[in-house]
């Protein structure tokens, strides 16, 4: 899909995504090796969007597998359409067992869910399975197999091999310790919070309405936010949300008032609102 790092710094900001040369780096080299990319960070920071991104600048189809608990093979892999076959099962009453067996057992009653589906895919694919770590640990030994050797096997219809891979990425918020087996078949990727100049461009990009002096003292004030002991900081998507805010207020420059009116954009716990209305220091930044 690329043909060097610029290329993907490029491409990907052709779709809205700034990248790191760190993040340009490994997506590229993701790709050039054919690895899965596991990216990890906290919440907010881009690792949906990343998938997104590299989905539409090669025009490729986005398979995204949700991680939840209690997720599990029916849903993330295949099942069998019950209700079709025992549709198909009542119409063939006149039919030995075998005869039936052959037949509900088929492509026509698979129902393929995004694992399957990604595998099995002809036209360029990208494979998001987001949020591994909210899935069960049952749910990693599943995805070895497909990651591994990018097949999976049915039992009543044999193995399936992907003719085309897909470029898989994998995210995680680190709730949990994901297994050092899916880790060693992936490139792994940190995204954090970007550099104050890094943000202050993904802000401008986009609120483009927002001028250049308003933008930089939101990445200030969203950076001395990050400093303080919070229960949660806000991230770069609560930093263009925050941007967005002030142009729909009107808000020319950042005073007390409007700060304090507005955390809420920001921050998502009450404990957090006060303490950051009592210890940010506006004439400081």
């Amino acid at each position: 899909m690329f043909t060097s790092v610029d290329d993907v710094s490029a491409r990907l900001a052709e779709t809205g995504y700034l990248a790191s040369p760190g993040v340009a780096t490994t997506v590229f080299l993701a790709d050039r090796l054919g690895k899965p990319l596991l990216v990890e960070g906290p919440a907010g920071v881009g690792k949906t969007e990343l998938a997104k991104a590299v989905a539409q600048v090669a025009g490729a189809r986005l398979v995204r597998l949700q991680c939840y608990e209690g997720v599990d093979e029916s849903r993330a892999l295949y099942e069998w359409n019950h209700a079709k076959q025992l549709l198909r099962i009542s119409a063939g009453r006149d039919e030995t067992w075998d005869e039936t067996r052959t037949d509900i057992f088929s492509e026509e009653f698979l129902l393929p869910r995004p694992l399957l589906t990604a595998i099995r895919g002809d036209d360029p694919t990208v494979l998001l399975i987001d949020e591994t770590d909210k899935a069960d640990v049952e749910v990693e030994g599943l995805l070895l197999e497909v990651l591994s050797d990018f097949q999976v096997t049915v039992p009543e219809l044999g193995t399936i091999t992907a003719t085309r891979r897909p470029f898989v990425v994998l995210t995680s918020n680190a709730t949990r310790e994901l297994s050092e087996a899916l880790r060693r078949r992936c490139l792994f990727l940190h995204i954090g919070f970007p550099d104050e100049e890094l943000e202050r461009r993904i802000v401008r990009l986009k609120v483009p309405g927002l001028d250049e002096a308003l933008a930089a003292s939101v990445v200030r004030v969203v950076g001395a936010l990050r400093a303080m002991d919070l229960r949660k900081v806000p991230s770069v998507a609560e930093t263009v949300d925050w941007a967005r805010t002030l142009l729909a207020l009107g808000a020319g420059t950042l005073d007390e008032t409007v700060v304090r009116d507005s955390l809420g954009v920001l921050l998502k716990h009450q404990e957090d609102i006060l303490k950051a209305a009592a210890k940010l220091d506006l004439n400081a930044l």
